[in-house]
């Protein structure tokens, strides 16, 4: 089987050309982040506009680059949410339209459920089952993973994002959008113990997170005084290392809890070196192996979704009808592929 797959749930417009055999033979991808940077984070109408301009000349680009057609292939996945409404209608409008036209069958796919199937992109990918831990700016959640479509969740954010607490940290610091990166880049300068941001939860049991207090203490030490350049590096290196200390604490709990011994870190924050080195070197103190996508695939990509797809194509499943997409989308209402849904899904 051979999938086409595009992804607009916010601002990166990304096609990729996906082979059960072969492999990955092809990812675009068009970001953002110049157009946004003036505004300090996402204008949703602005992301969906130029959704309309890059997707095209990606799915010309991705299929060149894999050297293919659309007589070699065997179906269409897009993502149908969670995301932003007007950049999700738009890649779902495309890819149900070239499904039409090429008279292939179409498959909405959870974005989450691209994430979290991103590491299986590598060699040697994760046994299942095992937990995840995925990460990125709007999503901080602990996961099972008992087998593809099945998933538990354990723990998530009561309030804030990781991510997000990196972002609006570094935006009290004056840092450029997008500012999490820019953070770490910081930190690497940064004196320990300058700081002492709290953890957040550590001292509670349970797997759940919660960031707003860690933002709303960063708020008041960055307002105390006026900061020199040396300050707002020792500010950046506590901020991220109380971050990554939550997560990997919480990470290795919920390891506990479970009894897995496989720990899949998904999403962009897990990107993060500080947090890689911290989480792999933890994990293997413990006999814990630690699976990671590849950086770019982190971050949105195409490549995570027709995985999704693919698997989903596979078992028979296909998505008929109107174009519906959902800005909000449980995961818990997934099911296995070729398992019958419970809840409608997006078509």
């Amino acid at each position: 089987m051979r999938v086409l797959a595009v992804e607009t749930s916010c601002d990166e417009s990304a096609v990729a050309v996906l082979d059960a055999e072969r492999g990955l033979l092809a990812h675009e991808l068009w970001s953002q982040i110049d157009l946004h940077r003036a505004f300090g984070g996402v204008v949703p109408e602005l992301a969906s506009r130029d959704h309309l301009r890059r997707l095209l000349p990606l799915v010309r680009a991705a299929l060149a680059a894999a050297h293919t057609d659309a007589a070699a292939l065997d179906g269409v996945a897009y993502t149908a949410g969670p995301g932003l409404v007007g950049a999700l209608l738009t890649g779902a409008a495309l890819a149900r339209a070239l499904s039409f036209g090429w008279k292939l069958p179409a498959i909405a796919v959870h974005h989450l459920e691209g994430h979290l199937l991103a590491p299986m992109l590598e060699s040697p990918a994760p046994p299942l089952p095992h937990v995840a831990l995925l990460v990125s700016g709007g999503h901080t959640m602990l996961i099972e993973v008992c087998a593809i479509g099945d998933y538990r969740l354990l723990g998530q954010t009561r309030d804030d994002a990781a991510g997000e607490a990196f972002d609006k940290t570094a935006k009290l610091l004056g840092l450029p959008y997008p500012g999490g990166p820019q953070l770490a880049q910081l930190a690497a300068s940064g004196r320990p113990g300058t700081f002492s941001f709290p953890r957040p939860m550590l001292d509670r049991p349970g797997l759940e997170f919660s960031f707003s207090g860690l933002k709303t203490a960063v708020m008041l030490a960055v307002r105390a005084a006026p900061l020199s350049e040396q300050l707002r590096a020792d500010v950046a290196h506590a901020v991220q290392d109380a971050i990554v200390a939550t997560l990997c604490a919480k990470a290795l709990r919920a390891l506990e809890v479970t009894g897995h011994r496989s720990l899949v870190v998904a999403g962009g924050v897990g990107a993060n070196r500080e947090l890689r080195a911290r989480l792999s070197r933890e994990a293997a103190a413990r006999g814990v192996r630690v699976y990671y996508p590849r950086l770019e695939f982190c971050t949105d990509n195409a490549a995570m979704i027709a995985l999704a797809g693919l698997y989903r194509l596979r078992a028979g499943e296909r998505s008929d009808g109107m174009i519906d997409v959902r800005a909000r989308w449980p995961l818990s209402e997934l099911r296995p592929p070729g398992a019958p849904a419970t809840t409608p899904v997006p078509g």
